[in-house]
């Protein structure tokens, strides 16, 4: 066990939150870690990273955070690690959050329920880097401004894409527009896009598009992309583990647009029938605990990973170590199916809990599909 005793950024953040130093401020906050072995912390970088070491490869650690030194009693668990190496470096929090996006704090989680038998999606613990995702679906309005500068750009799509409006999310865009989309928010923004059409990494995914299509991904580069599946059902789930929804165990239309029908489902409270007959502005329902919106019902999410059915199991290729990107293909029979989550409008309460996956294959577009970004370090 060992305290980060180190001064960092007092002036800046001397209101407090997440400031580590030995001295004593008002607000100020303490890091140890507890774990199989003791620790050294080596430092607390100014982007919120730590870096430590000693640690022993594989194993589970966790942060803990106190605001005082002095009591034991004061310290609680903040997030949990599995280490990688001797010396490791995670992000413990970002102090310069993009607007419009939440971060998503690395660690441990558990993917999956035990709750309504679904056979693929058996519960195993993933651990993920940190990352950022949209706080919401992406917008009509906002898919159009991307798709008019990536069309003057050089860039095709399969489908334009449609929305009631341009703060409803944007509809009816397969897998290949959104991961086209990604990329061009990337450059628009100035960002290095993250897919590309061959190995070394050097042309960019801009068009084309084909049944069971596989670009190839950059996941160290700094662009938006396709959330995977792993961090889709971590960020949904806000928190909290082993609950149906975001929220908890039991929805009601006034959590979520979807199709009520409580005489199918004992933990759907209605009303019965389409909450509005088509999608929800985005934002229009309350945030989970990581400040994400509309992470059950509206839309289903693409992500990126192929469909496989069990993903979860101990040795499936889901899994792959820390950080899991999916199984190389997709499952036997499902074509070139790609994952989405999160139910939408049309659906029953069963296709919003967050253990639920749901397979369309790549080139399929739907009024009842859209997607949102997340972006790594």
């Amino acid at each position: 066990m060992n305290f980060l005793r180190t001064f960092l950024l007092l002036l800046v953040f001397s209101t407090g939150r997440f400031v580590a130093s030995a001295q004593v401020l008002q607000g100020t906050q303490f890091f140890r870690i507890s774990g199989p072995t003791s620790t050294s912390i080596v430092s607390f970088r100014t982007d919120g990273t730590i870096i430590w070491s000693n640690a022993q490869p594989g194993a589970i650690y966790t942060i803990q955070i106190s605001g005082s030194l002095s009591s034991e009693y004061n310290w609680t668990s903040y997030v949990q690690f599995s280490a990688v190496s001797e010396v490791n470096t995670n992000q413990l929090n970002a102090f310069n959050v993009i607007s419009g996006m939440a971060l998503i704090r690395a660690g441990i989680f558990k993917i999956g329920d035990t709750l309504d038998n679904l056979n693929d999606a058996i519960p195993t613990n993933v651990t993920l880097s940190a990352y950022y995702m949209d706080q919401n679906l992406v917008r009509y309005g906002q898919w159009q401004s991307v798709y008019i500068w990536a069309t003057n750009h050089g860039y095709g799509f399969a489908n334009a894409g449609s929305g009631m409006a341009a703060a409803y999310p944007v509809q009816t865009v397969d897998w290949c527009d959104a991961v086209k989309w990604c990329n061009a928010r990337s450059q628009q923004a100035g960002f290095t896009p993250v897919y590309y059409t061959d190995a070394g990494l050097k042309q960019v995914y801009t068009n084309g598009e084909s049944y069971y299509f596989i670009p190839y991904a950059n996941w160290t580069a700094s662009g938006f992309r396709l959330p995977t599946e792993a961090e889709w059902e971590k960020a949904a789930r806000g928190g909290l583990s082993g609950q149906r929804f975001p929220w908890g165990n039991m929805i009601s239309e006034g959590q979520a647009n979807y199709y009520g029908d409580t005489s199918g489902f004992n933990y759907d409270l209605g009303p019965n029938g389409y909450n509005f007959r088509g999608t929800s502005p985005v934002g229009n329902f309350g945030a989970n605990g990581f400040g994400l919106c509309d992470m059950a019902g509206n839309v289903n999410e693409w992500c990126w990973d192929w469909y496989a059915a069990p993903p979860y199991q101990t040795g499936s290729p889901y899994l792959g170590g820390n950080d899991p990107y999916g199984p190389a293909s997709t499952s036997p029979g499902f074509g070139s199916d790609r994952v989405t989550r999160g139910g939408d409008w049309e659906f029953v309460a069963s296709y919003a809990r967050c253990a639920f996956r749901n397979p369309y294959y790549e080139t399929f577009a739907s009024n009842f599909i859209g997607f949102r970004c997340v972006r790594g370090f």
